[in-house]
This record gives structure tokens, C-alpha cells and sequence, in this order.
């Protein structure tokens, strides 16, 4: 139920200064970042995803895959049903940047992503570490490229995902 590109899509993001322009690159898998349309995992993805962990050990319990409980991160970062995850995870961001000149046609789809990680038993607080982790691998995958002001824009439509998968947290 995502929104297409509309009409003048190609000017808006051609617009310095917007969070498209500043978006867009990343959301088509530039430079070593993950496309979040490709079926294999992508070189060196789980290195920078595995971050995540790093910062907050206590997620490695939520990735349970039917009934199976990892013993480590690694073993987890190396589980296709993992991957597969993190490419759904890559495909709403993807279509976060599609449509971030109208976020609000996600609403309902992001209301919902929350309740379904809040029915886990994610805690809402740890989706700060997660953008902790996506900044970190946006600055790795682009390096020099990822300017103060993309990483403001990346904040900036983090937080606007984040903020709409909050409603369903609170059952709005």
C-alpha cells in the first residue's frame, strides 16, 4: 500500500537542500550500502549491522526465528531469516525516502510495523539505538560523502518513521 513516485519526482529530488536530496542517494544501495531490493546479502552488510549488538546486547533474544534462540551475534548476523529481516527493515527505509515529501501516506503502514515490534517485546527505546546503528553504517558505506547535513536529513526521517511507529505503541 506504499505510494509510488509521482509526478515531479525527478525535480523535487533535484532540489538542493531538501531531506530527498540528501536522502536519495542511500536509498538505492549507493557505494557499498545495502540495496534493499537485492535477494543475497550484500558484501560486508553484516559487519555494519552487527553494530546493533554492540550497542545493545540485549536485542540478540527478540531475533528468535522459529523457536530458535542464537547464541551469539554472529550467529544470528549469519542467519538467512536474519538477513532477510534487514532487507525488510532496508525496504521501509527505501520506502521512507520514496516518500518522504508525503510521510504521511505511511502512517497506517508505521502505526502497525509498531504494534508488531511492540507485540515482540521490543522496547520502544532501543529504536534509538537502531539509528544509532543505521547512522553508523550510512557513515561507512559512504564515508567522506556523508556530510553534517545528510546525516541531519538521515536523523531527521529516522525520527519521522520512528514518531509514526510510536502511534501504534501507544494504540492511537
Amino acid at each position: 500500500t506504499f505510494r509510488r513516485k509521482g509526478p515531479g519526482w525527478e525535480e523535487r529530488t533535484a532540489r538542493e537542500g531538501t531531506i530527498h536530496a540528501h536522502v536519495s542517494p542511500l536509498g538505492r544501495g549507493g557505494r557499498g550500502c545495502p540495496d534493499p531490493r537485492a535477494r543475497r546479502p550484500v558484501f560486508n552488510l553484516t559487519s555494519r549491522v552487527s553494530r546493533l549488538f554492540d550497542l545493545e546486547p540485549d536485542l540478540l533474544p527478540l531475533f528468535q526465528y522459529n523457536c530458535r534462540q542464537f547464541s551469539s551475534p554472529e550467529d544470528c548476523l549469519s542467519s538467512p531469516e536474519f538477513l532477510d529481516h534487514i532487507r525488510k527493515v532496508m525496504f521501509v527505509i527505501d520506502t521512507a525516502v520514496t516518500n518522504v515529501e508525503d510521510l504521511s501516506s505511511l502512517e497506517e503502514y508505521l502505526a502497525g510495523l509498531g504494534k508488531k515490534h511492540r507485540a515482540v517485546g521490543v522496547k520502544f527505546s532501543s529504536f534509538s539505538t537502531v539509528g544509532e546503528s543505521l547512522l553508523y553504517m550510512l557513515e561507512k558505506c559512504l564515508g567522506p560523502a556523508f556530510t553534517p547535513a545528510m546525516r541531519a536529513a538521515w536523523s531527521q526521517l529516522y525520527g519521522a518513521v520512528v514518531q509514526a511507529m510510536s502511534r501504534g505503541w501507544d494504540g492511537e
